[in-house]
């Protein structure tokens, strides 16, 4: 028998939840497939096989805390699992249903399983009848829709318990609006320049790189240049000191399933757009894919949140401590502005700075967003860096 052992968390991690198991007692295992994941406060790990074989025992259930180090169950080495022959039954006694499983589009195959809906039972809307994601999530209305009797409350409703990381994420939160002294200031950003900018040299951009150019490598320079300007923003209070960073490693904001995490861009005054560009798109597919790693994590000076990635026109983001300020970006729409004493249709961004009133003054943080202002609608000075 081989043990399957709560890893290494990380810095400061001690324990976990255990999120789901992947394999059931008796199926197979092939050496270093993932068989659980474990959710911590910070990031989700998959703990893989120590060995090829079958599942002899799994001794905590999903939703226990385990510590590190823990034993989570055994594998029977070298021995043949009942995987291959449970399926093998499925499909001999219910063909019709493999069949069906053949028309469930991936996307809709997950859902359905983190809702627990039978794909078997709803029509497809898709190409040649495939069950679609929509399919599944409207799957509850259209049961409602083909009966008369009224639905028990206890359907209508569903319980969840939080994930150690949503509770974390609630938790720091609350804990920086009642520790810091926040306010945000707001500025617009004409987009006109930088968009001339990237529509010019994408295409050579991206074949010299192999990444396009975004709005976040751009805001990410603009950041680091006003950071070097006003050290303040770069700063966090410990105690009665404040420290000031002569670094400058930038959170960018990632959604994700399990909640929002900050993965961080470390020393990005050394870094290029395309560095910046390569680095954001690894890190964010870590971030969804449950992979990020404790040093990816902590660190951040500073951070930056992109909700017009999602529409948003305006908001006021929460300060991620230690750290003293956050800059929110937003969508783009097309405004009229005074461009020279004329009315011009122009790109327009609001951007939203909230800070830490306690270390960092008014006038600071308005200079700050406005160099921010200042960069993106001349990228040429971030150049020059002035």
């Amino acid at each position: 028998m081989v043990d399957i052992k709560v890893p290494t968390l990380g810095e400061s991690i001690s324990t976990a939840t255990i999120a789901k198991w992947f394999k059931k007692e008796g199926e197979s295992v092939a050496m270093d497939e993932a068989i659980v994941e474990l959710e911590t406060d910070k990031v989700t790990v998959e703990v893989n096989a120590p060995a090829a074989g079958a599942i002899e025992k799994i001794l905590a259930k999903e939703g226990d805390e385990v510590e590190v180090g823990a034993i989570l169950g055994s594998i029977k080495e070298g021995a043949a699992g009942a995987t291959t022959k449970k399926e093998e039954a499925k499909q001999e006694a219910a063909p019709a249903a493999a069949n069906n499983a053949n028309k469930v589009m991936p996307a809709a195959a997950k859902q359905a399983a983190d809702r627990g809906v039978d794909t078997a039972t709803i029509s497809g809307t898709g190409k040649d009848g495939r069950v679609t994601k929509g399919d599944v999530i409207n799957a509850p209305a259209q049961a409602a829709a083909t009966t008369s009797s009224p639905q028990p409350a206890a359907n209508l409703e569903e319980r969840v318990k939080m994930t150690k990381l949503r509770q974390t994420i609630a938790k720091r939160l609350k804990e920086s609006q009642n520790t810091a002294a926040i306010l945000t200031t707001f500025n617009e950003v004409d987009m006109s320049e930088v968009m001339k900018l990237r529509k010019k040299y994408q295409d050579k951009f991206v074949e010299k790189y192999g990444v396009k150019l975004g709005f976040m490598s751009l805001f990410t320079k603009a950041a680091v240049n006003a950071l070097q300007e006003i050290p303040s923003v770069n700063a966090s209070i410990e105690g009665d000191e404040i420290i000031y960073k002569k670094y400058y490693n930038i959170g960018v904001a990632v959604g994700t399933k399990q909640g929002l995490v900050v993965p961080v861009l470390r020393n990005c005054e050394n870094k290029n757009y395309a560095d910046i560009e390569k680095e954001i798109a690894e890190l964010g597919k870590k971030a969804r894919d449950g992979k990020l790693g404790m040093s990816e994590l902590t660190g951040g000076s500073f951070s930056i949140t992109n909700g017009g990635i999602f529409g948003s026109m305006l908001s006021t983001p929460i300060i991620n401590p230690p750290q003293t300020a956050i800059l929110g970006m937003h969508n783009i729409v097309e405004r009229p502005v005074a461009v020279n004493g004329e009315v011009k249709i122009r790109p327009i961004m609001y951007i939203a700075l909230s800070y830490d009133h306690r270390l960092i003054d008014g006038g600071e943080a308005v200079t700050f967003l406005v160099k921010i202002k200042e960069a993106i609608e001349n990228p040429e000075r971030l150049l020059i860096g002035v």
